[in-house]
């Protein structure tokens, strides 16, 4: 691995813990913020992009608009899907165990479409990573449930679901997992669609990041009375000073500031990662990037870190250690150096 990709995966989990942190400060202040929080993320990547990648559209573009209209398609369709499976009786805890499958879904998908022929180290790295983070996620959930005590009305539904054994119910549950499970392909998809992308034009993350985040801004539009709604709230929040200033701004604006900044740090060096590795080697980082945020988020809530927790750890680094094939390469070195002792 090169030193652009080793500095990518360091920048993508720094930056993505840091802006987790103050994603946890909005949430605790509006619960509904979130679609107020992406726009302000695409709207800051896009202007970022208009003046520093396309310079005011002088730019030439590398790779063609379709293709990158294809990859935002793939990326909204994906997260409607996604967000719309809540509507079919799926609890937060089961949709975040889905999410946790990413990396399988990769493994078919580059099996399936790419031909791909991986070794059974890798299939078992990504089974124990799987298996770790399912673990840490349904423990963590029951936690949730005990201390909701401060959550909001929505979250204390979700999370207090019943099981479903009305027939109606579990048909609809069922279509819920469906739609669950094609996101999730489809998400693994639009990563090897990325990856074969850069094979054909080459590598151009900066220009990819600004067309894809411009790209989808009217997709926004759907979401307008809620992001207006939460930007008000937003403003009404308690009044902060700036320090060594006299200038007084409402305590969310200082915590979306940070958050959009450290947002942009985190998404950049994915698109970096990207153009560097293999889209498995990307979902890998992400997912571990999630595993971190949710120990910090057992730690930041105050929630006991049990013997699963602690099994599951295990298995996510265990499986981590195989999947970059570290053991392997200790095992060579010290072959190597009994060799030239002999």
């Amino acid at each position: 691995m090169n030193s652009k990709a080793s500095l990518a995966i360091c920048t993508v989990i720094i930056g993505c813990m840091l802006n987790n942190i103050f994603l946890e400060y909005i949430i605790k202040l509006d619960p509904g913020a979130g679609h107020l929080i992406t726009f302000l993320q695409f709207c800051f990547i896009s202007l970022h992009g208009v003046i520093f990648t396309s310079k005011f559209g002088r730019a030439e573009r590398k790779i063609p608009l379709k293709e990158y209209l294809t990859l935002v398609t793939f990326f909204f369709v994906t997260s409607v899907v996604n967000n719309w499976a809540f509507a079919f009786n799926i609890p937060v805890p089961l949709h975040f165990i889905f999410r946790a499958g990413s990396l399988i879904a990769n493994l078919i998908m580059g099996v399936l479409i790419l031909k791909k022929k991986y070794t059974w180290d890798k299939y078992l790295s990504v089974f124990m990573i799987t298996a770790g983070i399912v673990i840490c996620t349904l423990y963590s959930s029951k936690d949730v449930g005990k201390s909701c005590s401060d959550c909001s009305d929505t979250n204390n539904v979700m999370q207090q679901q019943p099981e479903p054994v009305d027939p109606t119910q579990f048909f609809w549950w069922s279509i819920g997992i469906l739609l669950l499970t094609g996101a999730l392909l489809l998400s693994a998809r639009m990563g090897i669609y990325q990856e074969t992308l850069y094979k054909e034009h080459g590598k151009h993350p900066s220009e990819a990041l600004y067309y894809t985040h411009l790209l989808s801004l009217p997709g926004f539009l759907i979401y307008g009375s809620s992001i207006w709604e939460h930007f008000n709230i937003s403003l009404k929040s308690e009044p902060m000073q700036i320090p060594l200033t006299n200038i007084i701004i409402p305590i969310l604006f200082v915590y979306l500031f940070f958050n959009v900044l450290t947002q942009y740090m985190c998404i950049s060096s994915v698109y970096v990662l990207t153009t560097e590795c293999t889209s498995l080697t990307v979902t890998l980082v992400i997912t571990l990037r999630k595993f971190l945020s949710l120990v910090f988020s057992i730690v930041y809530f105050d929630n006991p870190f049990t013997l699963a927790h602690w099994f599951g750890t295990f298995l996510v680094f265990g499986g981590t250690l195989i999947f970059t094939e570290v053991p392997k390469r200790m095992m060579e070195s010290q072959k190597q150096e009994k060799v030239k002792k002999s």
